[in-house]
């Protein structure tokens, strides 16, 4: 695991400064990338045990020359990239209508969701295609709603099934270079985001009902087995959830 490297988007917080702390304790330099340096300095802190080095960048992913300089101060830093973890986004606010989204409102979220991976995985292979040893692996967070949408979430869930198909994309293009793509589905992973669950979600009958969540420790464990496994092997598609969600059936 020498001079392994891997960078995190949304690293700032929730799944994302989870799984970045998670690389850095199975031995990865780590790039934490997000908005808000204060949040990823503080997040990288917490992994200064690890021995590894970290770099906080702030970073608006849906930026092409913020990407681009994010994956420049990067090579500049370390030399090289093993791992993406394409973790930033955000939800639509609660409560909006469909009919009531606005453009700036579907913009933001293809910003962050979409546009942010699209640009990341695009630098990302300029990079590990031209390192030495060449290859690397990325991983997209594609979410439960890339498969089975909530109440009012359009922006959010159109994101998130595009997201499949920049994975599939990806993965193909990929292969000349060595580069491995795959995507975790996350589902009710407990965060500051997800909280409220315990008090209740919209349902599509109209019904409020809490949902159960699961440790955000189990998905970083997951992301790190994914990126761990050699170039030669894929985890194309892994579904996380907790077991009792509404997602599998009928609810």
């Amino acid at each position: 695991m020498a001079d392994k490297v891997a960078l995190v988007t949304g690293a700032g917080s929730g799944i994302g400064k989870a799984c970045a702390l998670a690389l850095m304790n199975a031995g990865y330099h780590t790039v934490f990338a997000g908005r808000r340096l204060d949040r990823l300095e503080a997040a990288a802190a917490e992994g200064k045990a690890s021995g590894q080095q970290s770099l906080c960048l702030s970073t608006d992913v849906g930026d092409p020359k913020a990407v681009a300089a994010l994956f420049t101060t990067t090579k500049a830093a370390f030399g090289r990239l093993d791992v993406l973890f394409n973790n930033a986004g955000g939800g639509t606010p609660g409560g909006i209508l469909f009919e009531d989204i606005s453009y700036d409102l579907w913009q933001s979220a293809l910003n962050a969701n979409l546009t942010g991976a699209f640009l990341c995985s695009q630098q990302a292979f300029k990079l590990m295609k031209e390192q030495d040893p060449h290859g690397g692996r990325i991983i997209n967070n594609g979410s439960i709603s890339a498969h089975t949408p909530r109440p009012n979430s359009a922006p959010y869930s159109s994101n998130k099934h595009a997201i499949t198909g920049l994975t599939k994309a990806t993965a193909l293009d990929g292969r000349k270079y060595d580069i491995a793509v795959g995507q975790i589905d996350i589902g009710n992973a407990l965060t500051d985001a997800t909280a409220r669950m315990a008090n209740g979600v919209l349902q599509p009958n109209g019904q409020m009902m809490p949902e159960p969540t699961m440790d955000v420790q189990d998905v970083a464990r997951a992301v790190v087995f994914m990126a761990g496994l050699p170039l030669e092997h894929n985890v194309q598609f892994m579904t996380i959830m907790a077991t009792k969600m509404p997602f599998v059936g009928r609810g």
